[in-house]
């Protein structure tokens, strides 16, 4: 009798255990949210959140299939466990201008075991917005949201979601640290205006691969305060490809380490894998980088390190004092878009030191010859094959 009084305390004990840490719905129609593509449901999205945060098991914050008009919201924590946000439907960012003048369209703060899924849709909206970013020659120039942020977000995963036409950068990522972002698909017209897909900064430990990104700036930024970042199998372009920087306008905190870049594809870009540090006082290091197995689909400057980086000229042309260290480009081919196919383009105060350059083929099939490579004011070895020339 004893022995089976126990075994039925057991099985309620149990019981009870799935069920607290059951996957509880907060599906968002049941806080008010209306799928008509015009209806603000920033109060039910944020109802919705506010509920699945306290719950102690397992929330998902749920929106189902339809067009859902969202203003800007703020989704923080930190909540009593993991927490998971799925998109199912379509999310359309405003497009009045007296509504989409803020810092971020939907932003995620001081989370742990995050997850944002669910094949859905994020409509930035941005050719309303567009004609507002003069930023580049208005020192008076508005703010335009980013798509989503990320603020002190650990130990999360962002998967499975579509980025379209934002009015600024897709995502961002700050103050992060073990955040994985994959099979995502970011799209953005080629001359859209600072639609950057990924930028990142003060962050470490993050991972993103199987993307495909399509924009009209950097597909990837990785900004100061960057470590220990994995890039593999993304494919990029069109856009300025995947960059480091800019770094070193100012400040002594510049440091970017850390960083691989793997089985990338890059067609019709402006940039390949570049590095960029302002000719300016800015004080910091790049080292630790290796760039392999890449292939170059007719890009503009397939491989370039630019250490007098002046978007806007006229520049204070000084000397970077940013030293870049430890970079390795192995098997690096496809075809360049102009006749210099490497440009290395180092600190004359702080030359690059430990570059190799490793079975590199980059042919270039316009007018002026056969494609080159530029050096200046760096120390490094080649190895393999080398098309252009080396110029180490």
């Amino acid at each position: 009798m004893g022995l089976k009084f126990t075994f039925c305390w057991v099985c309620l004990l149990l019981c009870l255990l799935v069920l607290i840490t059951e996957a509880q719905i907060f599906n968002v129609k049941d806080y008010g949210a209306i799928a008509d593509g015009a209806t603000d449901n920033s109060e039910a999205f944020l109802k919705a959140w506010k509920e699945a945060c306290q719950w102690t098991g397992r929330p998902k914050v749920w929106i189902p299939y339809g067009t859902y008009k969202l203003n800007s919201v703020t989704f923080g924590g930190p909540c009593k466990g993991p927490i998971a946000f799925v998109i199912k439907g379509y999310l359309k960012a405003p497009t009045i201008p007296s509504e989409f003048f803020t810092e971020n369209w939907i932003n995620f703060r001081y989370l742990d075991r995050l997850t944002v899924s669910g094949g859905g849709i994020l409509d930035g909206q941005g050719k309303e917005a567009w004609s507002f970013n003069d930023c580049n020659t208005n020192s008076n120039c508005v703010t335009l949201p980013t798509t989503m942020r990320f603020d002190f977000v650990t130990n999360s995963w962002v998967h499975h979601l579509r980025s379209i036409n934002s009015k600024n950068t897709h995502f961002v990522v700050f103050g992060c640290e073990n955040l994985n972002i994959t099979n995502t698909r970011i799209a953005a017209p080629g001359d859209s205006p600072n639609t950057d897909g990924i930028k990142m900064a003060d962050s470490t430990s993050i991972t993103i691969k199987r993307m495909k990104i399509r924009t009209g700036d950097d597909c990837i930024a990785m900004l100061p305060g960057t470590k220990n970042v994995n890039i593999a199998d993304l494919v990029c372009g069109p856009g300025h490809g995947i960059s480091i920087g800019s770094l070193g306008k100012d400040g002594d905190q510049n440091d970017v380490t850390d960083i691989s870049v793997r089985n990338c594809t890059f067609h019709n870009t402006s940039d390949g894998v570049r590095i960029k540090t302002w000719a300016s006082p800015g004080i910091g290091k790049v080292s630790n980088l290796i760039y392999e197995d890449i292939f170059m689909n007719h890009v503009g400057n397939p491989i370039i390190i630019d250490q007098e980086y002046c978007p806007y000229p006229p520049c204070s042309q000084q000397a970077s004092r940013v030293q870049i260290n430890n970079v390795t480009y192995r098997n690096i081919w496809g075809s360049s878009g102009s006749k210099v196919a490497v440009t290395l383009r180092c600190s004359q105060s702080r030359p690059c030191r430990d570059v190799v350059l490793e079975n590199i083929n980059l042919p270039y099939y316009g007018q002026g010859g056969n494609a080159t490579a530029f050096c200046s004011n760096i120390k490094g070895l080649s190895v393999g094959q080398q098309n252009p020339p080396s110029c180490m």
